[in-house]
């Protein structure tokens, strides 16, 4: 991979932003009066080879396929220089909940492939013990990374930014990620939830030392009062920790190590799934493994694509409205016309699998060109294939997960493959 200059490009409007010089969050076109392009900031450049290391912290051993190293190494830093500023957050991260980030279990449940009546090869990504509990933390890992890189180059994007706080809307995961995170990394937080979210959550939260702020829906606003706050607070200037890849372009990149570590666990077991189940609120989980998977692919990792079916629940599937409605149209088209395609749910949502009950699909644009490109679709499950599959996950896989974490497995369970392996990702630790 060559170390020149690290630049981001607007997938819908080509805006170009230098990372060393202006932040590459949000794209400085978006929001203009009129705007309704979709705007996400992605990193240019494509890797020469994927990484052989074998390291046990992701963000280590796929340090040539992230930005922010390639931004360090354009910057000046030595390639231990990287080792030691993710190292230092790694541990840090160990000292504030007990462990840092490492490569995740990824094995056959062939018992429950048999009580769930699905193919003998199913393989189960276990992300219920990364930190936090969920996979959310590699999404902010990648952003917080970059911070770091910033103020050890010393670069002009740098400068201010540790009088700046953090923000994040959740309801749940995220926010305990991006809490323990700004914990162990020394920044003030401000978390945007809901009055429904769980008071262990809360608590554990504040034990952090995030400021919880409780966001009410108002009369006649459209969208989720949550983001809508968020938004307000990086008006105002907090830096945006969040999960949205509209609001910040690098989270989505820092979710791409998890696809990065089952590619090389399925070519190690020489396996190549035909499908991947993924849960979907917000969509930066199925986006990752979208753009990771086909990074995989180009790099021979994986001989092929495995097929992307998205999974949201049926009191809230704003990517399933979406898909409906861009048949037929290209993705440059769409992502310049984006009210047509994608807005807030029209009522209150609610659902077992309560995290994926985003008002909108923000990275949709990514998971659509994902399942056009992998002959893949969405999935609208109900309130019943949710449940079943939480307990068959518990009961056969001794997996101890939310219903969020195990929607994945409720979109296999509502159309079974008839052949080929499946590849389900469990995140999302139950509390």
């Amino acid at each position: 991979m060559s170390e020149d200059a690290v630049r981001f490009r607007c997938h819908g409007c080509e805006a170009v932003v230098d990372p060393a010089r202006e932040l590459p969050f949000r794209c400085p076109r978006a929001g203009a009066p009129g705007d309704d392009v979709d705007h996400v900031l992605v990193a240019e450049g494509s890797p020469a080879r994927f990484p052989e290391g074998k390291e046990a912290d992701p963000f280590v051993r796929y340090r040539e396929l992230l930005s922010p190293y390639r931004l360090a190494r354009s910057a000046g830093l030595s390639d231990d220089a990287w080792a030691e500023i993710a190292g230092a957050l790694d541990a840090a991260l160990a000292s504030v909940e007990g462990r840092g980030f490492r490569v995740t279990p990824m094995e056959l449940a062939p018992g429950l492939a048999r009580a769930a009546g699905l193919p003998a090869d199913l393989w189960l990504k276990d992300e219920t013990g990364n930190v936090s509990g969920s996979h959310k933390a590699r999404h902010l890992m990648g952003v917080m990374l970059y911070l770091r890189v910033l103020e050890a180059g010393r670069l002009p994007a740098g400068e201010g930014i540790r009088a700046r706080r953090l923000a994040i809307a959740s309801c749940g995961n995220a926010a305990l990620a991006a809490a323990v995170i700004a914990r162990a990394a020394r920044w003030p937080l401000d978390v945007f939830i809901p009055p429904g979210a769980s008071a262990s959550v809360v608590r554990r939260l504040e034990d952090l030392g995030a400021s919880v702020w409780v966001c009410e829906r108002r009369t006649g606003e459209a969208g989720d009062p949550c983001y809508l706050r968020f938004r307000e607070a990086v008006a105002r200037g907090a830096l945006p920790f969040g999960v949205q890849g509209t609001a910040n372009g690098l989270a989505v990149e820092g979710g791409r190590t998890l696809a990065y570590e089952m590619a090389e666990r399925l070519r190690a077991a020489g396996s190549a799934p035909e499908s991947l189940f993924v849960q979907v609120g917000g969509g930066a989980l199925a986006s990752a493994l979208a753009q990771g998977f086909a990074t995989a692919v180009a790099l021979g990792v994986l001989p092929r694509l495995p097929r992307l079916l998205a999974v949201q629940t049926a009191s809230c599937a704003p990517l399933e409205r979406a898909w409906r409605r861009s048949e037929g149209v290209p993705i440059a088209e769409a992502v310049r016309q984006r009210s047509r395609f994608m807005w807030p749910w029209e009522t209150a949502p609610s659902s077992v699998a309560d995290g994926i009950l985003d008002d909108e699909t923000y990275d949709w644009w990514a998971i659509v060109e994902g399942m056009r490109r992998s002959s893949g679709h969405p999935l609208v499950v109900g309130e019943e294939l949710l449940v079943r599959a939480q307990h068959l996950v518990r009961s056969q896989a001794g997996i101890a997960a939310s219903a969020t974490g195990t929607a994945g497995l409720a979109g296999a369970l509502a159309e079974p493959p008839a052949s080929g392996g499946v590849a389900v990702v469990i995140s999302g630790a139950a509390r």
